[in-house]
């Protein structure tokens, strides 16, 4: 005897939201986004996210965790000497490393007048999907995601 499918209001879309949500690796909640209560983040996005709280944070700035955060808003107005490129590209890699969801396949560090701009290629593991994160590190700006 063959199932009935029975109908209640829309079910399609919630059966079209349950099989994109099981399809979706890491699920967090913006702290950014005050307008949006609850609003969701999903994969690269969250990933994204917990990447930019961490260089939105100077070195030693959080409480009872000292090593959170980056060295570049010290650094911001060095000359980009050998030296000051090698802290800033371990300081990068060990906050890209930190995090376990991704591998870092390339950083970019260019130095301009005002700061530095970062370019980091992602790889989310267990996956092949990778993305690509532009950051600007800007005297008088601070921090914006290009």
């Amino acid at each position: 005897m063959p199932y009935k499918n029975i109908e209640i209001g829309n079910s399609n879309t919630a059966l079209a939201q349950a099989a994109t949500q099981q399809s979706q690796f890491y699920k967090g909640f913006s702290s950014q986004d005050n307008t949006n209560f609850g609003s969701r983040l999903y994969d690269f996005a969250l990933i994204q996210q917990d990447i930019i709280n961490n260089f939105n944070t100077r070195k030693g700035e959080r409480l009872m965790n000292p090593t959170f955060g980056t060295i570049i808003w010290d650094l911001l107005m060095e000359p980009l000497t050998d030296d000051v490129r090698t802290a800033l590209q371990d300081d990068v890699t060990a906050i890209c490393n930190f995090d376990p969801r991704v591998t870092p396949l390339q950083i970019n560090l260019v130095e301009y007048e005002q700061g530095y701009i970062l370019e980091l290629t992602l790889l989310l593991k267990g996956t092949d999907q990778s993305a690509s994160l532009r950051l600007q590190f800007d005297q008088e700006i601070g921090l914006t995601v290009q």
